[in-house]
C-alpha cells in the first residue's frame, strides 16, 4: 500500500478518483473541470489518472503546500515549453491556492535564468491572459515604463 494510500484511506479506483476530484476542486476549480471535459470523449482514462494518481496521491502528499507545489509546477511547465494550456490551468490554481500575482510573475522571470528567456516569456504571456480574466492588471504598484515617453 502507498504512503498516499494510507494517508487517503482510498483503496479503491472509485476512492482514489473521488478523493483527487475533492483536490482538484480545492485546488483548480473549474479550470480543473475543463480539463476533465476535454478529455472525457476522447481519453477518460487520462482524466481518470489526472485525477486519482495526480491530485489523489502525488499532490495531496504532505511535504508540500498546495502553494510550494504550484510554484514547483509553474516552474516546470515553463521549462518544458509547448505546455501553455496547462499552465493557465496552473497560473489559476497558483492564484486559488494563495499566490500573488507579483510572486507568479518572479517565478516565471526567475526561470527565465534556468531555462531561456523564450520559454519565461511565453509563460508570462500566459500569466499575463489568466491576469487579465481576473482582472489583475497590470501586476504590481508601479506601472510599466511608456516605452513611448522619451
Amino acid at each position: 500500500m502507498s504512503d498516499a494510500t494510507k494517508s487517503t484511506g482510498s483503496t479503491t479506483r472509485e476512492e482514489r478518483f473521488e478523493h483527487g476530484l475533492k483536490i482538484l476542486d480545492r485546488v483548480d476549480g473549474e479550470a480543473g473541470q475543463r480539463v476533465l471535459a476535454a478529455l472525457c470523449d476522447i481519453s477518460p482514462e487520462l482524466g481518470h489518472q489526472i485525477v486519482a494518481w495526480g491530485f489523489g496521491d502525488i499532490y495531496d502528499r504532505p511535504g508540500l503546500a498546495p502553494r510550494d507545489r504550484q510554484l514547483v509546477t509553474l516552474g516546470m511547465l515553463t521549462a518544458l515549453g509547448g505546455c501553455e494550456t496547462q499552465l493557465e490551468v496552473h497560473v489559476n490554481a497558483a492564484l486559488n491556492v494563495g499566490l500573488s500575482s507579483e510572486q507568479i510573475v518572479e517565478a516565471l522571470l526567475h526561470s527565465a535564468v534556468y531555462c531561456g528567456i523564450p520559454k519565461a516569456m511565453n509563460a508570462t504571456l500566459v500569466a499575463k491572459k489568466v491576469f487579465g480574466e481576473r482582472g489583475l492588471l497590470p501586476v504590481g504598484s508601479r506601472p510599466a515604463a511608456d516605452p513611448t515617453a522619451a
